[in-house]
């Protein structure tokens, strides 16, 4: 509960329409009506495909007392509040609402177009290994101490960001890791939330269609680390054109990394990923002082137990985290060994005869540290089984085709199995006609065998048929396979009756996405 005066502090109001009284007491905030309880505040946002403004008069049947807009309903008896954008004072609002309770925690902010997830896992271990009190906030879940949550989104809209992030200052946690994604950005569900760390690891060409330009989508990327306040820490990848270009636009302290980049201030060396999973020496290459703790010029090793050349950088950026976070080093190296990975991020399912991957691919970049992982490995014979990118466009799906063709000359790929996955995609995922057309197109068009399922099951079914000893298969693709790992596994039961149930079944135990 918090009277209106506090509850719209800072928030520019255009103009007042039947007013509360400032000292008013508002018992909640609600953006969607079928939420609102008596006495709330409800804010009509405009979004891609309804206007909350059209169910005003629901919000204030259900109990709301006021409602701030941004376009006066004269014809609805209630308080208004008109502003030019009613998510950003959404988001302001909500961190009045619960006394702004990020700056009770140390925040770490992560932004990529690749890596996001993993990175936060990999920074969330090693501050739980330290004994910190740690929250989590990302694609696959919330993490609120001991509670996980299933997450909807990447970031949360404001309101329940807010709400997750004040029930964890309420169960004194300590410090919070948080993957940001650009949506999230652009939508102000972070506008308020004060960072201690913000990390951005990459950027490729992603959600072109939906932010318009990739330079629009750069620029939503960046703006993490150029609004950094002072005192704060920005962690960059030198590796990354566009990382690097931020180090001298940010008020924050500045501490890079490289894998390729002798220049950083953090460097990997002696990188050996012929396993699959990583060993490499971690170069303090330039001192640092964290608060008047001096880093010096020095060298130490880390062994990855989870795959993937993507995984270096991930552990890179979590690396320097860690070191801002004052982890003593053995910490950090033993927190690496134990560490299980994310799902569906280059992870392996199985590893008998042959070796099942399950690799998100979401886009070109994405293909590209996934495909320069498989070209460190020594394996026999790849088999790659894509699920082809639905409602996403034609551009991801035309640079996905492409980025594919040009790793398929470089790892002796001369054949894909694609799907659809219409047994196993929501309605929001489902493949048009037009994002086939340009998947097959680019395929066909480089002589590439093509074989397209319309079912995930059948295609998985014929890359099982067809592995033999020392091959890999590799289940590749966003939502479209998320079924994958399961589907798989289920139909190696059934050839392989005499497989343990528990250890094939291992991967799957503490999934959150893709169990029927």
């Amino acid at each position: 509960m918090m009277d209106v005066a506090s509850l719209l502090k800072g928030i520019e109001i255009l103009e007042e329409n039947r007013p509360l009284s400032h000292d008013h007491n508002i018992q909640g905030i609600a953006y969607h009506s079928a939420k609102v309880k008596e006495g709330d505040l409800f804010f009509c946002i405009k979004g891609y495909k309804t206007d909350g403004h059209k169910y005003l008069l629901d919000a204030k049947n259900k109990g709301a007392v006021g409602a701030v807009v941004e376009s006066i309903q004269d014809n609805i008896d209630i308080p208004q509040y008109l502003v030019s954008d009613a998510r950003h004072s959404l988001a302001l609002c909500a961190c009045n609402f619960y006394n702004h309770p990020s700056k009770f925690m140390k925040m770490i902010g992560i932004t990529a177009t690749n890596g996001k997830t993993t990175t936060a896992f990999m920074i969330d271990n090693i501050l739980e290994k330290n004994n910190f009190k740690t929250g989590l906030v990302g694609t696959v879940l919330i993490k609120v101490g001991d509670e996980q949550i299933a997450s909807d989104l990447t970031t949360p809209e404001s309101l329940d960001l807010q709400n997750y992030i004040y029930r964890m200052k309420e169960n004194g946690l300590t410090h919070v890791t948080m993957e940001v994604s650009s949506s999230a950005i652009e939508l102000d569900r972070i506008a308020g939330i004060d960072y201690d760390i913000v990390i951005f690891n990459n950027i490729s060409r992603e959600h072109i269609d939906l932010h318009g330009t990739f330079e629009n989508y750069v620029a939503l990327k960046s703006s993490l680390i150029t609004n950094a306040k002072k005192g704060s820490w920005a962690i960059l990848n030198m590796d990354c054109e566009e990382a690097a270009s931020l180090v001298n636009k940010t008020e924050a302290n500045v501490l890079t990394y490289g894998v390729n980049n002798d220049n950083a201030m953090i460097l990997c060396k002696n990188l050996d990923l012929s396993s699959g999973r990583g060993k490499f020496t971690v170069e303090i290459s330039k001192p640092f002082s964290i608060n008047g703790y001096l880093y010096m010029n020095q060298s130490f090793e880390i062994s990855l137990s989870v795959p993937g050349y993507h995984s270096v950088y991930n552990a890179m950026a979590a690396i320097a985290a860690a070191l801002i976070c004052k982890v003593p080093i053995d910490v950090i190296q033993e927190s690496f060994l134990n560490f299980k990975g994310v799902e569906r991020r280059f992870e392996f399912i199985y590893e008998n005869d042959f070796k099942i991957i399950d690799d998100h691919f979401a886009n070109a970049g994405n293909i590209d540290v996934t495909m320069e992982t498989l070209n460190f490995m020594k394996y026999n014979k790849l088999h790659l089984v894509y699920a082809i990118r639905g409602s996403r466009g034609p551009i991801v799906n035309n640079e996905n085709a492409q980025a594919i063709v040009t790793w398929a000359k470089k790892l002796n790929l001369y054949e894909i199995i694609a799907t659809k996955s219409a047994d196993y995609t929501t309605e929001k995922d489902i493949v048009t006609d037009e994002e086939e057309a340009v998947f097959s197109e680019i395929i066909n068009s480089s002589k590439l065998k093509l074989e397209l399922y319309e079912h995930l099951s059948d295609a998985i079914g014929e890359a099982l048929n067809r592995a033999k000893e020392d091959d890999v298969i590799l289940l590749a693709g966003c939502q479209g396979m998320d079924y994958g790992a399961s589907i798989a596994l289920k139909k190696l039961k059934i050839m392989n009756p005499s497989i343990s149930e528990d250890e094939l079944f291992e991967p799957l135990k503490h999934r959150v996405c893709g169990i029927e």
